[in-house]
C-alpha cells in the first residue's frame, strides 16, 4: 500500500461534476492499493499517518500531528501509484489491486483512519474520473510504502 501525503492549505475533489470532498488546512492522501495488501497494511499505515508530525509548531518546526492542529483529511484512491515503468514508455499497472480486492481495503482504510484520527474522513469516489485541486502548503509531500515500512 502506498500513500502520497500532501500537507495542504485547502483541497477539494470533484467526481461526476459533484464536489465529493472539500477541506481547509490538513492532508490530502493519495492511496494506491496493490494485490498483496491486506488489513495489516491498513492498520500500520493509518497509525503512521495519524501520528506523522508534518505541521508547524509556534517556532515554525514540523512538530505537530494532524490531530494537534485540528486539521482535516481527504483520501483519494489512485491505482497509478503502483505503476511500473521499467519496460517501454507505457506504464504497467499489474501490481495494482483489482477492484474486488481494492474497494474493501479502501473502505477499511477510510474507517480505520477515521477511528485513529477521531474525525470524519472525506474521500473521492473509488474508480471515478476525478478532478483533484489542492494548495500544497510548504510544499510538504511525503511518500509512504507499507511494504517497505517507510
Amino acid at each position: 500500500m502506498r500513500a502520497v501525503i500532501q500537507r495542504v492549505s485547502s483541497a477539494h475533489v470533484i467526481a461526476d461534476d459533484n464536489r465529493t470532498a472539500d477541506i481547509g488546512k490538513g492532508m490530502l492522501i493519495l492511496l494506491g492499493i496493490e494485490h498483496a495488501d491486506g488489513p495489516d497494511d491498513v492498520t500500520w499505515l493509518t497509525s503512521k499517518i495519524n501520528a506523522m508530525r508534518i505541521f508547524e509548531d509556534g517556532e515554525g518546526k514540523m512538530n505537530l500531528a494532524i490531530s494537534e492542529i485540528g486539521g482535516e483529511i481527504i483520501v483519494v484512491s489512485q491505482f497509478t501509484l503502483h505503476a511500473s515503468t521499467n519496460k517501454g514508455n507505457r506504464p504497467s499497472f499489474m501490481k495494482a489491486a483489482r477492484p474486488e480486492h481494492a474497494i474493501p481495503l479502501y473502505e477499511f482504510f477510510l474507517q480505520h483512519l477515521e477511528k485513529e484520527s477521531g474525525q470524519m474522513i472525506q474521500a473521492g469516489v473509488f474508480g471515478a474520473d476525478m478532478k483533484v485541486s489542492l494548495v500544497n502548503d510548504g510544499p510538504v509531500t511525503i511518500i509512504i510504502d507499507s511494504k517497505a515500512r517507510e
